[in-house]
């Protein structure tokens, strides 16, 4: 993925922050945020930045439809 397109994914996640209840991405952020927490309060995160990147690679797959681990 390029960087136009992570662009775009960060632009969608900044909107669906700024405008909670008219923006398109609304779906795809409650999607990812309800995993994250529940990632999050497993016990299973060793180290705070990996949540806050599942959060933003699972915001993506919503969004994109792609896997994000094939990006890497």
């Amino acid at each position: 993925m390029g960087v136009v397109m992570e662009q775009k994914v960060g632009e969608k996640l900044v909107a669906a922050l700024k405008k909670r209840d008219d923006a398109e991405s609304q779906e795809s952020f409650v999607k990812a945020m309800e995993l994250t927490k529940a990632y999050a309060s497993s016990g299973s995160a060793t180290h705070y930045s990996a949540v806050t990147r599942l959060f933003y690679d699972l915001f993506e797959m919503f969004e994109t439809g792609d896997d994000p681990r094939k990006k890497k």
